[in-house]
């Protein structure tokens, strides 16, 4: 009865002799498969340049967002008024008939000039410029032609007489100019085509 309680008591012993190997062994198992401190300063590099890349990649992104949204809002800012001037062309026609008449008072016609020449002056400040037209030669995108004269006295698709002057607004047509065109009796049937042509 005394022996089994001594065997007993050295069973534990033998277990915990067991127990400290195990971590022995796992932790020369894991110094074997853990990376030299060669590798990992190569791994955390490669890392380094894999995320300064990306950084430089999204900073050249941004760069380009902010870029192309100065433009749109220049080019929103540049034709917003596009609109407003368009629909002040008429005015301005009618002002030119009005001093084109003979009729009315000096005093009247000087009031008249007065007014175009403000109108005129604060449409071309904000950006419109007229077309030029007479005398030069007919170009279907600036030009559209309601007329075509017979005329030996011209050059063969010189512009005689601009009808209605057209405008560009920074640098874009608004309105072609409506013109009467010359047309040498000798030309050919292709040079009437050419003026038919309508302005792109």
């Amino acid at each position: 009865m005394s022996e089994e309680p001594e065997k007993q008591a050295e069973a534990p012993t033998e277990v915990a002799t067991a127990a400290d190997a195990a971590p022995a062994e796992d932790a020369s198992a894991a110094a074997a498969s853990a990376p030299s401190a060669e590798e990992l300063l190569e791994k955390l590099q490669e890392e380094n340049r894999q995320l300064t890349d990306q950084v430089l990649r999204k900073q050249a992104e941004m760069s380009n967002l902010k870029k192309r949204l100065a433009r749109e809002k220049e080019e929103f800012l540049q034709f917003s008024n596009k609109q407003t001037v368009e629909a002040l062309l008429p005015i301005l026609d009618g002002f030119e008939l009005a001093l084109a008449n003979e009729g009315g008072t000096e005093g009247y016609r000087q009031g008249v000039e007065l007014i175009y020449q403000q109108l005129a002056g604060t449409l071309q400040r904000m950006g419109l410029e007229p077309v030029a037209a007479k005398g030069r030669i007919f170009d279907p995108n600036l030009h559209e032609a309601v007329a075509v004269v017979e005329s030996d006295q011209h050059a063969d698709q010189e512009v005689i007489d601009e009808l209605q002057k057209g405008y560009f607004f920074k640098g874009r047509l608004l309105r072609p100019a409506r013109v009467r065109v010359a047309k040498h009796s000798s030309s050919s049937e292709e040079t009437v085509l050419n003026l038919d042509a309508q302005p792109e």
